[in-house]
């Protein structure tokens, strides 16, 4: 059994770029970043960010595009594909990326109002019409170190 599938928490670092293909598909892509926290063995705090490249396809792609924004939260579920291309001096390039089958929006920013609709699937998305606004997403703060003698496994 195989099995291919990210699920990425973050806040975007630009707005989407929204994009047709020529067969008119929209497709949209926008990068996650989401931080790590650590504490090194001398007991320095430490923290290192990475960015996650996601693609977007579909009526997906046209919400994205709409809801989200830089800064903004948000919860993508995927698979993980490598892809080759080539640049303007013919050398062969690869790039990973997650490409999204759902997205699930955080809390808009300050002076938004309200929040975003919680989960959106590809293709069947529910009908925005009468839904209760949903929770904001919570914070989880954990304020002592995971050590690995702790796990139960």
């Amino acid at each position: 059994m195989n099995l291919n599938k990210a699920f990425i928490l973050g806040r975007l670092t630009a707005a989407p770029v929204l994009r047709s293909t020529p067969g008119g598909q929209q497709v949209a892509s926008f990068s996650l970043a989401t931080n790590r926290n650590w504490t090194d063995k001398a007991g320095q705090k430490k923290e290192e960010v990475e960015f996650h490249n996601i693609v977007v396809w579909g009526r997906l792609a046209e919400i994205a595009g709409k809801f989200l924004t830089k800064g903004g939260l948000a919860l993508v579920e995927g698979r993980i594909q490598t892809r080759s291309w080539q640049d303007k001096q013919g050398q062969t390039r690869k790039t990973t990326e997650i490409i999204a089958d759902q997205i699930q929006l955080g809390p808009r920013s300050a002076g938004g109002g309200g929040f975003a609709k919680p989960q959106m699937e590809a293709p069947d998305m529910p009908d925005s019409s009468g839904a209760p606004a949903p929770e904001p997403i919570p914070t989880i703060q954990i304020d002592e170190d995971i050590r690995a003698e702790d796990l139960p496994f």
